[in-house]
Parts: structure tokens; sequence; C-alpha cells
């Protein structure tokens, strides 16, 4: 199953006058562009790409390595604001949104800012500066893996604001 908003090790169909059609399995071939494609790309062969949406919402595929991805829980910087929402360099040709309903104050552009990744219910690549419901699987996460923490164990640590 193709993972949006995540790596991926997707199998060369073709090649085109725009790239290579990647096997994107029940979602379609994916175009990863000419300008990304690895020296010596022949068909058949497997190649670890980031799925994303390109500018006019279309799937693409790129190798590109972005600052983070659907899951994780990270510092971007503002780039820019709209109406719809803030902009967030993520390392990426097209910058994520963070839309308003997902952001807890106000933001200027080159502010860092600590956001979740996730899937929105349109199934597009969004951010969200709301952690409640992302910490708490991680919580979760703990509560059924007991090796996840324990004393002594190093973590990576974001201090988001004082209590």
């Amino acid at each position: 199953m193709i993972r949006i908003g995540q790596f991926n090790q997707l199998k060369v169909l073709n090649h085109s006058d725009f790239g290579v059609y990647l096997d994107g399995e029940e979602l379609g071939e994916i175009l990863l562009p000419n300008k990304l494609v690895p020296e010596n790309c022949n068909d058949g062969d497997l190649l670890e790409v980031f799925v994303c949406y390109d500018s006019e919402d279309r799937l693409m595929a790129t190798t590109e390595k972005p600052l983070a991805q659907v899951g994780d829980l990270t510092v971007l910087k503002v780039t820019a604001l709209s109406p719809v929402g803030a902009f967030l360099d993520w390392g990426l040709a097209k910058d994520l949104l963070l839309p308003f309903r997902e952001q807890s104050g106000e933001l200027a552009v080159g502010d860092p800012v600590i956001v979740a990744i996730y899937i929105d219910k349109t199934d597009r690549i969004a951010a969200s500066m709301r952690m409640d419901k992302y910490v708490s699987k991680v919580v979760d996460l703990a509560g059924e893996d007991q090796d996840l923490f324990r004393p002594n164990h190093k973590v990576k640590l974001i201090i988001g604001s004082r209590t």
C-alpha cells in the first residue's frame, strides 16, 4: 500500500518525455519528473521516493528529502501567510499548508512553529499546531510497547510551551 506523505519503494514502469512513471498500485501511475530521475534509471528498477502532491494537486514522486513526513512532529519555519492559512518550508518545492483551524496562535513570516504532519479529510498533506491529538498517540504507544520509554533511554524532545 502506497503511503502519501511518506517514503515508498516504487517500481519504474516506463519512461516518458516528462519523467518516469512509477507503480502507485491502487493509486495508479505516479510521475517522477525528469529533473529528479536518478542517472541510469531503467524500467523495473525500485526507487525510494517521497509521494506527495504537485502545485496542481496531482500525485507525484520526488527524490528530494523533506524535513519531515506524515506522522512526524517537527519545527518548521513560516514562509508565507494567506487567506487559507500559513505556509511552511518543509524542504520541498511546494510549501506545506498550516490551515487556520490548525493554528494555535498568531503567526508571522519567519516564525518557527512546532507542528505535526498529517493527512487531512481531503487526503492532502497538511500541518497542525494542535499537538494534543498527536502527542496522545505517542503516549498510547508507550502503554503497548514497554520498550518505548525506559529509565536512562535517550529521547528527542521539543519544548513547546511552559505549563
